[in-house]
């Protein structure tokens, strides 16, 4: 998933338009992410230690992970298993997106 970066937040491609959309062209022009959202960057921003989500609505992000962040998200999904969860993120999303069984 593309994602936008904005004042220190990772958005979603969906929100990063609609701010893009009603900023205005000096915004624009600017080229810093404090005033216009930057990207889109591919593949959810990138590899991190950590599922990321959209600052703005939640969306989750689809970024790589690195092999800590592998593991800090088998570890998620097998708590969320073992306690039941049935709606946590770790087993609605993110198990099935890192393949985890």
């Amino acid at each position: 998933m593309n994602v936008y970066v904005y004042q220190a937040s990772l958005l979603c491609e969906g929100c990063g338009d609609k701010i893009r959309a009603m900023a205005s062209p000096a915004s624009a022009a600017s080229g810093e992410s404090d005033h216009y959202p930057q990207g889109p960057y591919p593949e959810g921003g990138g590899e991190a230690d950590c599922p990321w989500h959209c600052d703005a609505c939640g969306v989750f992000l689809q970024n790589p992970l690195t092999s800590d962040g592998y593991a800090y998200t088998e570890q998620a999904v097998r708590e969320a298993r073992k306690a039941k969860r049935v709606n946590s993120v770790a087993l609605t999303e993110w198990a099935a997106f890192y393949n985890i069984k």
